[in-house]
Formats: structure tokens, sequence, C-alpha cells
């Protein structure tokens, strides 16, 4: 069974194009700590192509956190801004990036009004 990290990650390397992100270029690194173990992201953007690997390398920001949190933000049940303003993830390097990306996770499911779409849901 695949986690909603690794499915939200897969899901934006098959993408290749995310129009919110035309105007974005740049690379952020996940490091998702748990205890000893790190497992890492690299996305890749290049106004609005995405590419994704599981690399551990130098990066324009690098966001940190626990797989659980990363795992609640990629399902929607939390807000990675909120978690960054709480001090539940850091954020190193350029964080306008941050912000960028922050517009392709999906919404709670909770949410009023308008919502992101999750990027592998289909409408």
């Amino acid at each position: 069974m695949v986690d909603a990290t690794t499915r939200f990650f897969e899901d934006l390397d098959r993408r290749g194009y995310e129009p919110l992100l035309a105007k974005s270029s740049g690379t952020l690194r996940f490091d998702l700590r748990e205890g000893a173990q790190t497992r890492h992201w690299l996305l890749r953007i290049d106004h609005g192509r995405l590419t994704v690997t599981q690399e551990d390398r130098e990066a324009d920001t690098v966001v940190g956190t626990s797989p659980a949190l990363f795992e609640e933000i990629t399902a929607g049940r939390e807000d990675g801004l909120a978690a960054i303003l709480r001090g539940d993830m850091t954020v190193l390097g350029d964080a306008r990036l941050v912000v960028q990306v922050e517009r392709i996770f999906p919404g709670h499911p909770d949410a009023r009004g308008p919502r992101r779409r999750f990027v592998g849901e289909v409408r």
C-alpha cells in the first residue's frame, strides 16, 4: 500500500506540469525525519514543469518535518504554513518557494468555499 506522501510526489512527477507554478522556479528538498532515519524528496520546478526524485541533493529550500505531519499535509488534514508558524516544520533557504508550492497541496476536506484540488483528483 502506498502512503499519501508517496502518492502525492508520484502524482506530481507524473503530472509533469502545474499551471499554478508557471511563474515559479527552484528546488525544494523535503527532509522527513524520524529518529535516525531521513527520507528525502527533491522537487524541481522550472516555470511549472515538475520533476520529483528521492535524492539528498542541495536545494534552494529545505523543508524539515516528521513523516507523520507531512502525511497529514499531503492528505489535506493539516496546513503546511500553519505547521511552519507553530514550529512543527522548519524551512531553510528561500521561504517564498514554500509559499508558492503550498498552493498545490490539497485543502482540508471540511473547508468551505473554493477548494484546491488534490493533484490526483478528477472532477
